[in-house]
């Protein structure tokens, strides 16, 4: 069975439960990071020498990153819906997986530690509104294309780009200020959470 090593408040672990949840795919969770067991220990560093979460062990083969994680899992279990096999549908999934990976992701993370989480090292206000501003301005770029695509991010069906986006998304929509309206985006959101999977570990009570 495929195991899952990191806390479910980390949103890097939380993509991995929700493709999991969207594939049916039987795991265990192992409690690792902030709070738990400690990640810097020889015997977690041994598994991913960066010390972070999440690492997953399939039989004898260990993997770390969620975004190289959620890729394989869709690969290994037949999932060309999520992780086209045709070349220019995986090409755009993958542009929007990097997309996320390098400026969406990165724009709130200051605003979140900050505002959300309550993280002490995170005070600096003009660093809070800096963050806010990046992400509002991915925000926007994300809505434009959302309203081309009527539907999710890389086409009309959903992909593993929703996977990353969706948890992105569900930040952005939870932060407590004030935000441009983005149509496009809301009415995704509300698509993501009639997913079940979605709803499970992307909610208001789980920041």
């Amino acid at each position: 069975m495929l195991t899952i090593l990191g806390r479910a408040s980390s949103i890097n672990v939380r993509k991995v439960l929700w493709l999991c949840g969207e594939i049916g795919l039987d795991y265990q969770r192992e409690d690792w990071g902030q709070g738990f067991r400690d990640v810097k220990t020889p015997e977690y560093l041994a598994l991913n020498p960066n010390g972070l979460v999440p690492v997953v062990r399939d039989g004898d083969f260990v993997l770390w990153e969620s975004d190289a994680i959620v890729r394989y899992l869709a690969q290994k279990h037949g999932r060309d819906d999520l992780y086209p096999a045709e070349l220019r549908e995986r090409a755009v999934v993958e542009q929007w997986m990097n997309w996320y990976g390098t400026n969406f992701g990165q724009s709130f993370r200051y605003a979140f530690h900050a505002l959300i989480r309550k993280n002490p090292a995170y005070d600096d206000q003009g660093k809070i509104t800096e963050s806010l501003a990046a992400c509002a301005a991915r925000v926007a770029i994300l809505d434009a294309h959302l309203g081309r695509t009527g539907g999710f991010v890389a086409g009309p069906d959903f992909t593993l780009a929703d996977i990353l986006m969706g948890a992105g998304v569900n930040r952005w929509m939870q932060m407590p200020a004030d935000k441009p309206p983005c149509p496009a985006v809301a009415a995704y959101y509300e698509r993501l959470n009639a997913r079940p999977a979605y709803a499970e570990w992307f909610n208001a009570e789980q920041p």
